[in-house]
């Protein structure tokens, strides 16, 4: 049972042998989980997650998904976020993921618990479910909450209410034979039996010895709960009310359990365990979550309102949705992330640091509909130590201007020139950059 850690965009090849890598770059794979991830391949580009593409007949190349994907013979490919260009640190990219996440899903951090200690060169599906373990077990610590189920049944007795209706419908044979309802106070809950499952899951799936054993000491706690038949409909029923806040920190691990969130949720013959997140959609979430906190109370951080390039024929054609509106009173700016690897160095006009001119084209667009064609907006990339430190701002006019501005993953704040900082709260500090020209002055300055 190989486990192999690589990182997006890497190269999935055939092995002769058994699995191997190279480095975080490369990975080679049997034939036949080869194959099988090919035919993934083709499923999931048809329904619209390209988790990967075809590099000739023999590879594979990994796009913008993190998580695990098992193979079906036991193989697990674990791929970790590429923010930083050409060090191969497995450590530091797992640990990310796991914070984003935990950010994200507003998991409490507890990285330093006896469990955690054990699980962190883990694979991350198995950080997932010894995390999730840890929840339920301080969960049954705290007590179950149970609830009144309307029982309806025959009985030779009466026992609370005596059904009238279907009574008096009951053939003279069956007369001895009373319906009755009555309440019953039990765990059979829409959470209780959605946390069986997942820990039913737990149980097959983990190689962890610490967390088998503790999951099967959970599962002899909770054998007088019923397993859910409707995991959909029982997510939807999930109660939220004051008297569930001790079942805030498991919610979401047992939902990534359950496969809700992964593009991998697969039917076949075979279920993969696989938990896959798009790296672009995982770092806007982070941020978002993390700007919310470095902004309040004085700007209020949101999604923006649904705004058109144009119309035609009376109706609003091409919808344009930034990532983030920043509102202070009548003070907007609009931000947009991008989940991408900038070289503060390659600044001259044909690297451009590794920008896209289509996202230039999609801010100006929003300065327009959103700014009216005046104000602040910004490209935020994560921070590395390629690009530290904010570049000089990009002018659509005298009165329009785009910010490229780094993000730091390992403390969530935002690196912002000096009329961009939030009064009164911490931030790093940068000093005014120098123009465009060919080099950059020294001046330096981080989301279940």
């Amino acid at each position: 049972m190989a486990v192999l850690t690589v990182r997006e965009y890497a190269r999935i090849g055939v092995s002769e042998g058994g699995p191997r890598q190279e480095g975080l770059d490369a990975a080679f794979l049997p034939q036949a989980s080869f194959d099988w991830l090919c035919g993934e391949f083709e499923r999931l580009r048809a329904g619209g997650a390209a988790l990967m593409q075809r590099d000739g007949a023999r590879w594979l190349r990994l796009d913008q998904y993190v998580g695990v994907v098992e193979c079906p013979d036991g193989t697990t490919l674990e791929v970790l976020p590429k923010h930083v260009a050409h060090v191969d640190d497995a450590h530091g990219a797992r640990r990310l993921l796991r914070r984003m996440l935990c950010t994200v899903l507003d998991i409490s951090p507890r990285e330093g618990s006896p469990a955690d200690v054990t699980l962190f060169d883990t694979p991350f599906n198995e950080w997932v479910m010894g995390r999730f373990i840890g929840a339920l077990d301080e969960l049954l610590k705290r007590g179950l909450r149970f609830d009144y189920t309307r029982i309806r049944e025959e009985q030779l007795f009466l026992r609370g209410r005596l059904d009238m209706s279907r009574q008096l419908r009951q053939s003279p044979t069956r007369a001895h034979v009373f319906n009755i309802e009555h309440d019953v106070f039990s765990e059979d809950r829409p959470e209780n039996r959605l946390l069986r499952v997942a820990l039913d899951r737990v149980c097959a799936r983990t190689r962890n010895a610490g967390t088998w054993r503790l999951a099967q000491e959970l599962s002899t706690r909770m054998a007088s709960v019923p397993r859910s038949a409707q995991v959909a409909s029982d997510l939807r029923a999930w109660g939220s009310d004051r008297l569930m806040a001790h079942y805030r920190e498991v919610r979401p691990l047992c939902e990534l359990i359950l496969s809700g969130q992964s593009p991998l949720a697969l039917a076949g013959d075979w279920r993969s365990p696989s938990m896959m997140f798009p790296m672009e959609r995982l770092f806007e979430r982070y941020v978002g979550a993390c700007l919310a906190r470095q902004f309040a109370p004085e700007w209020r951080v949101g999604g923006a309102a649904s705004e058109y390039l144009c119309s035609h024929g009376g109706a609003s054609w091409f919808n344009l949705i930034p990532d983030f509106l920043l509102r202070r009173g009548d003070e907007l700016r609009v931000l947009d992330t991008k989940w991408k690897v900038l070289d503060a160095t390659a600044s001259d006009a044909r690297e451009k640091y590794g920008l896209k001119q289509s996202d230039f084209y999609q801010m100006f667009a929003y300065g327009q509909s959103y700014l009216g064609g005046a104000g602040q907006m910004a490209l935020v990339y994560p921070q590395h130590a390629g690009f530290a430190q904010p570049l000089s701002a990009f002018d659509f006019s005298a009165e329009l201007q785009l910010w490229v501005l780094p993000f730091d993953l390992e403390r969530g704040l935002l690196v912002m020139p000096e009329h961009w900082r939030p009064n009164g709260n911490v931030s790093p500090q940068v000093s005014p950059p120098a123009a465009h020209s060919g080099e950059l002055s020294s001046w330096v300055p981080l989301t279940i």
